[in-house]
C-alpha cells in the first residue's frame, strides 16, 4: 500500500486493486506543486471527497471528469454535483459501506460543518464526514475535518484501524494536543499521519505534540508527493 500526502488533507491512497483520492484540493494548495499534477490524478478509480468545503473538493469535479472516475461521498452533495453539473458520482451515508473493487470504504460522522460557495452566499452540501478505508489487511481511519468525538470509540470497535489519518492543525479541526488525546483514548493505532496543517501560518506547524504524546505509535510527518509504505 502507499499513502501519499498531497498537502492539506489529500491524499492519494494505492490499496489492492483501487487509486483512491481523498479529498483532493490541487489548484492553488500552496503546497502541492501544480506541475507534478499527474503524479497525484494519473490512474484514479475512485475520488472520496468528505465534506463541500472548498479546500477539499475544489478539484474533485475536474478530476472525476479527467480520469473518468466516480466522485464517492455523501448522498446530498453527490446528488446535487449530479443534476447541476452532470457528474458521475456514487453518493451514500453515514454508516453504509460500499464495496469498490477488493476495498470497503464506511463513511463515518465527522463534527465540523459542510457548504460550497455560491454567487447567492453558501450553498448547504449535507454533513461532514470521515471514512474507514480496509484493505489489503489494513484498515485507515481518514477522520476528515473534525473535532474529537465520543464516535470515535464505536469506530474502533467495529473497525479497528491499524493506520490513523487524523486533521490536527487546530483552529478549523482538533489540533495536536486534541488528535493525540483521540489516539490514546479511543484508538490502538499502528500508524498515525497527521493532516490538515502546515498549510497556512494559521494552522499548526509541527507534529512534535503528536509524536511527544503517543511514543509507541509510529507518528509519520507525511511529506508532498513522498510515498509512505504500509
Amino acid at each position: 500500500m502507499k499513502i501519499i500526502w498531497l498537502g492539506h488533507s489529500g491524499f492519494r491512497i494505492e490499496i489492492a486493486d483501487q487509486i483512491l483520492l481523498l479529498d483532493p484540493w490541487l489548484t492553488g494548495n500552496p503546497m502541492f506543486p501544480e506541475t507534478r499534477r499527474s503524479e497525484a490524478t494519473d490512474g484514479v478509480t475512485h475520488v472520496l471527497v468528505s465534506h463541500g468545503h472548498g479546500d477539499h473538493s475544489a478539484d474533485a469535479l475536474a478530476i472525476s471528469e479527467a480520469a473518468g472516475a466516480p466522485i464517492v461521498g455523501i448522498y446530498d452533495l453527490m446528488s446535487w454535483w449530479e443534476a447541476t453539473r452532470g457528474a458521475r458520482v456514487i453518493g451514500f451515508n453515514k454508516g453504509g459501506t460500499l464495496r469498490l473493487g477488493e476495498v470497503a470504504v464506511t463513511m463515518v460522522n465527522a463534527v465540523h460543518s459542510s457548504s460550497l460557495e455560491s454567487a447567492s452566499g453558501p450553498v448547504y452540501t449535507g454533513g461532514e464526514a470521515g471514512y474507514i478505508i480496509a484493505g489489503e489487511g489494513h484498515v485507515i481511519y481518514f477522520s476528515g475535518d473534525t473535532d474529537v468525538m465520543a464516535d470515535m470509540k464505536i469506530f474502533h470497535d467495529l473497525h479497528a484501524p491499524d493506520i490513523g489519518i487524523l486533521a490536527a492543525g487546530g483552529h478549523f479541526t482538533m489540533d495536536m494536543k486534541r488528535a493525540a488525546y483521540a489516539a490514546k483514548t479511543f484508538f490502538d493505532f499502528r500508524t498515525l499521519i497527521p493532516c490538515h496543517y502546515r498549510t497556512f501560518p494559521i494552522l499548526e506547524q509541527s507534529a512534535e505534540a503528536l509524536k511527544d504524546a503517543l511514543p509507541e505509535v509510529e507518528v509519520i510527518e507525511p511529506q508532498v508527493l513522498e510515498p509512505i509504505m504500509i
